[in-house]
């Protein structure tokens, strides 16, 4: 018998921990690849990977023996000294980004919030943009952390009310619309920040044509160009970078999440040279970003991605995924829609709400999670098998019908 039931726990924590949490009432006590069990035994696929954060599956066996290894022999210096894990790292993910320079912190609002200082910082100091005027361009319906600062530009009351008063500089245009943001470009824009996919407003996919289009405005207006990949990133989309379905560059690419392989908090951003030197000692910084464990375990977790090819693997299991729901026609769903493995369910108002079917599936052994009220999204880790997806889909089939 485990030492606490399910039910115990979850007891525990509601009694116990603060409830600015919704979760599916299941307890995961143990993971391996794209399987997760409770404490009683009973075996779920866990189509979410922690928002994206486990692309590389569950505890996969390279990224723990790179903790390990690691843990044995240093874990944390600060940027105070050299070490000699985060210059190998910096050169690593550089080098796979294709920038001059990275910038590492912890979490993905973290590496947002330094995107946005960067921007601001070279807004002033390279634009010659006059001092507290700068402005960044950011998409309605946007996700892209918790901090003051990002909640201030959210439009989702239930991430913003409450908490001003809000920091200004921000100006909102609606997603998808590259005239919107060309209308919004003014002399004191110093950036446009962007999901190449909005996931948490329910996987919304831009037309093709809309990040080239934000591209050839910030082009034309001298603007920075910043691409969130912390969800969309590290082959959740089919490609290492979602931006890449599009061909462009960023002026700044935010990553986190798959970064530390599901088992470490690591983010960071990255940029050119000309843009990231705009920062000098003092100027920004983070006791644990860099820090030997994160460099160590984020180095396994891209040689994982590369080596097994997981962006190939989820382009062609995404489309098989996405084809096999809409092939239901099932009378509750509105849409299908998604690119690589991430993907969303939009049910019909008149289906009820999206809770009641991620209840049904856990009880079928499938954890999906609802976003919006009406949306599930499928996010599985991207080592998933089709033989496992189909497991899925058989499950999936039977609530949906």
């Amino acid at each position: 018998m485990p030492e606490y039931t399910s039910q115990q726990l979850m007891d525990m924590e509601h009694e116990f921990g603060a409830h600015n949490y919704h979760p599916l009432e299941v307890v995961i006590s143990r993971a391996e690849g794209v399987w997760v069990w409770d404490p009683e035994g009973n075996k779920y696929m866990d189509c979410l990977a922690a928002y994206s954060a486990v692309n590389q599956g569950h505890r996969h066996p390279r990224i723990i023996q790179a903790l390990k290894d690691q843990a044995d022999r240093l874990t944390l210096t600060s940027r105070a000294f050299f070490n000699d894990r985060w210059p190998v790292f910096a050169r690593k993910l550089a080098r796979t980004i294709g920038k001059d320079m990275v910038l590492p912190m912890n979490t993905g609002a973290e590496a947002v919030e330094t995107a946005i200082k960067l921007a601001r910082r070279w807004g002033y100091e390279k634009k010659g943009v006059a001092q507290e005027q700068a402005e960044i361009i950011v998409m309605c319906e946007n996700f892209h952390g918790r901090t003051t600062t990002i909640v201030s530009f959210s439009t989702d009351p239930v991430a913003r009310d409450n908490y001003g008063p809000y920091t200004p500089g921000f100006k909102l245009v609606p997603y998808n619309d590259v005239e919107a943001v060309r209308a919004a470009v003014t002399p004191n824009t110093v950036g446009v920040l962007v999901e190449p996919i909005q996931g948490e407003a329910g996987v919304m996919v831009p037309d093709d044509g809309y990040l080239r289009g934000l591209r050839e405005v910030c082009d034309q207006s001298n603007v920075l160009l910043i691409c969130d990949e912390v969800q969309t990133g590290f082959c959740r989309t089919g490609k290492l970078f979602a931006y890449e379905h599009e061909e462009i560059d960023p002026d700044i690419v935010i990553m986190g999440k798959a970064l530390g392989g599901g088992v470490y908090p690591v983010s960071a951003i990255a940029a050119d040279k000309p843009i990231m030197e705009i920062f000098t000692p003092g100027s920004h910084g983070s006791t644990f970003g860099g820090n030997p464990l994160a460099c160590a375990v984020a180095e396994a977790s891209i040689d994982v991605l590369m080596d097994e090819n997981l962006a190939e693997n989820a382009q062609r299991l995404g489309e098989y995924f996405r084809a096999e729901l809409r092939a239901m026609n099932s009378p509750k769903v509105d849409v299908v829609r998604g690119k690589g493995l991430l993907n969303a369910v939009v049910m019909k108002r008149e289906a009820g709400k999206a809770r009641q079917y991620t209840s049904a599936l856990k009880k079928a052994g499938v954890l999906a999670k609802e976003t919006h009220d009406w949306i599930i999204r499928f996010a599985p880790p991207l080592t998933v098998t089709k033989e496992e997806l189909d497991w899925a889909l058989e499950r999936i089939r039977a609530v949906l019908a």
